[in-house]
């Protein structure tokens, strides 16, 4: 479980760093702008796109409980730019 204070201290971080949020089911978002997140006082919505092609960008949201995330941890910047999720 993760408390509301720690996730939005990685939201609103300045500068804002990439995080991934790692959940109880094994899923795992990667966060590489602030406004991919959504923060309430016990869940998230989590913003991705369905694909990386300009002409399909399809949005996807996802509901996520703050006591179904097990961690959240800074993202290596060269790593998430491989596009891993």
């Amino acid at each position: 479980m993760i408390t509301f204070q720690r996730l939005a201290s990685y939201i609103g971080a300045e500068p804002f760093r990439p995080f991934r949020i790692s959940m109880a089911s094994g899923q795992t978002f990667e966060i590489r702008h602030p406004e991919m997140i959504s923060l309430g006082r016990s869940s998230a919505h989590i913003f991705t796109f369905m694909s990386e092609d300009p002409e399909e960008a399809r949005q996807r949201e996802h509901e996520v409980s703050l006591l179904l995330i097990e961690s959240v941890e800074p993202l290596n910047v060269a790593q998430a730019q491989g596009g891993n999720q």
